[in-house]
């Protein structure tokens, strides 16, 4: 195995395209990755093969392989779901591709916040938003907003339960650590892998 190290030049492994894309500090994009309309917050990171069209990710999100968040839709109103109606230029039909569908496709922003885990072959669907601290479950297909710190699984994904109770999320979206700076973190990283009872006394956050 390569051992690699990660710096504030994002780490992007072979066969990636990318369009329109912004990359953090310390972030690491996986193999085989395609990215349109994405910007990836700091320390985060996507496995082989994922699939992201108009996200935002927060820091230090945590994407398994053969995720697919924000796929494009079709127009299911129109007499065919083709794209031959918007991808015009490309079968030669028009001179012109349907810009005002393409523009609404691209207005459907997914978001997935700070300190998320996507699990494996996970799909997020366009406009849905996924809280911090969240876990979304292999194989899930979400399709409405899940709430901070919780854990949804399957298909359709529902609720399963919260990592903490109430009082210790109010606390921890108080906290925000993940917009600490590099030095602090690197400072209080046995605090970050201490016991959540810990760290929550040593940094606080109203009761």
């Amino acid at each position: 195995m390569v051992e690699k190290k990660l710096s504030k030049q994002p780490y992007i492994h072979e066969n990636c395209q990318m369009f329109n894309t912004e990359l953090g500090e310390y972030t690491e994009v996986g193999a085989h990755n395609y990215f349109e309309n994405v910007k990836l917050g700091d320390y985060s990171y996507t496995g082989q093969f994922c699939i992201l069209q108009n996200v935002e990710v927060g820091k230090f999100s945590n994407i398994a392989a053969m995720v697919r968040i924000g796929p494009t839709a079709h127009p299911m109103e129109r007499p065919t779901l083709h794209h031959i109606t918007y991808r015009r230029k490309m079968y030669g039909v028009d001179k012109k591709d349907d810009e005002k569908f393409l523009a609404w496709r691209t207005e459907q922003k997914t978001y997935i916040g700070h300190d998320t885990w996507i699990g494996h072959g996970a799909i997020i669907m366009p406009g849905v938003k996924v809280g911090n601290g969240a876990v979304v479950g292999s194989g899930a297909i979400v399709t409405k907003n899940v709430d901070p710190y919780s854990i949804v699984i399957g298909i359709p994904a529902k609720h399963l339960r919260y990592r903490f109770d109430d009082q210790t999320i109010k606390r921890l979206e108080e906290i925000r650590w993940w917009d600490w700076s590099y030095e602090t973190i690197k400072n209080r990283i046995e605090d970050l892998s201490s016991n959540i009872e810990t760290f929550l006394d040593k940094y606080g956050g109203s009761r």
